[in-house]
């Protein structure tokens, strides 16, 4: 199973994809302005202007507003996402292409009357558009195909040819360099993100690894001064190392000591890892001690298993006789129990019995006379 991502690296991963997706969006929209102004501002005045003259004048303008409504469309769906089906698409735009070629006449092949020449390209690209440049080739090289046929079914020259040569260049080289282009951008923008974002995430791990070691000295400091006032209590003679109270207060530090150092252990489950250590160090202190664990804790900050197993280590100091420790966690929650006998003295958890919600993680403290119970649960 793979490590969970933290925060910093999901914005890590993220940030990439959103400026990505921002600017194939960008070049969704200039692709499909191009086409459609083309179509409209170009072809409809030259088409009107002509229709008089051609073979086939309703083939003419009947393919151009087939593919006027289908453009709308496919403009349409690719600015939301969702382009058209493309082979169909461009199945439909080629026998147009076909057509319209038939219906125009030979007086009007290299006119600007002939919309398919210039206009067929972009449409091409809106069908074509997220996949492989290969496709649009193939189709604009099924373009020239058609055009080559009816230049050729005209009767040709030089001349002819030139011209058709010239058309297929552009024709050619400005819906590809668009598409490429478009594709590039969004790559290299990608790329630009990712790094970014990258810097960012590292910055972020770094200044949060320091904030965690401050953090840490801080409270190494504190438990540290607590079990220095308790040797330097010991070695004056100022405290009976036969004191109950003495006792406990060594064990609670002691504990606490360890507990701290068993968090910056690289073991695959912090929380039991610092459990075991707090239950090992009652046992050496002559403690029995069962630990059952059921179910596997997910994983949690440092200031949570703080809050789990702290309020528990005071209890473990204070406990004799026995101790079960009792962990029950799922993805959504970790419970804590421990149970041991009670008996006179202060409450061990520094809190009357009852219930507390820190916000983060509750706890439950009972005392009978018989037995103290304590719990604390963490709830995503």
């Amino acid at each position: 199973m793979p490590a969970p991502r933290g925060p910093a690296q999901v914005a890590a991963l993220a940030a990439p994809a959103a400026v990505a997706h921002a600017s194939d969006r960008g070049a969704r929209i200039v692709s499909v302005a191009i086409a459609l102004a083309w179509h409209f501002a170009i072809g409809l005045p030259a088409v009107l202007g002509a229709r008089a003259e051609f073979t086939a004048p309703a083939v003419v303008l009947g393919g151009w507003l087939l593919v006027a409504g289908a453009g709308l469309v496919a403009g349409a769906r690719l600015l939301r996402g969702a382009a058209l089906p493309p082979w169909p698409f461009a199945g439909l735009l080629l026998v147009v292409d076909a057509a319209v070629f038939a219906a125009v006449g030979e007086g009007h092949l290299f006119a600007a009357a002939n919309w398919v020449w210039s206009t067929l390209g972009w449409f091409f690209v809106l069908a074509m558009w997220g996949r492989r440049v290969a496709g649009l080739v193939a189709l604009l090289t099924a373009h020239a195909s058609i055009a080559l046929v009816a230049v050729l079914g005209h009767g040709h020259d030089a001349a002819d040819l030139a011209r058709y040569a010239m058309y297929v260049y552009g024709t050619f080289s400005l819906p590809v360099a668009v598409f490429v282009g478009g594709a590039t951008i969004v790559g290299l923008a990608r790329e630009r993100a990712g790094a970014a974002a990258a810097v960012h995430a590292m910055a972020a791990e770094r200044d949060a690894a320091e904030q965690g070691l401050r953090e840490r000295r801080d409270r190494l400091a504190l438990v540290g001064a607590a079990a220095g006032r308790v040797l330097g209590e010991l070695a004056a003679g100022q405290a009976d190392p036969d004191d109950p109270e003495v006792q406990r207060r060594c064990v609670l530090a002691a504990a606490r000591l360890r507990r701290l150092i068993a968090e910056s252990d690289d073991v695959p489950d912090p929380l039991l890892h610092e459990l075991r250590a707090a239950a090992d160090l009652a046992e050496r202190n002559g403690l029995p001690i069962d630990l059952v664990t059921i179910g596997n804790p997910p994983p949690l900050p440092v200031e949570i298993r703080r809050r789990l197993a702290d309020p528990l280590t005071g209890i473990l100091a204070d406990a004799r006789g026995w101790a079960r420790l009792t962990v029950v966690s799922g993805q959504d929650e970790v419970v804590i129990s421990l149970v041991t006998p009670d008996r006179e003295g202060p409450e061990a958890t520094g809190r009357p019995p009852g219930e507390h919600d820190d916000g983060l993680v509750q706890h439950l403290y009972e005392r009978d006379g018989d037995i103290r119970w304590a719990q604390t649960r963490w709830r995503r």
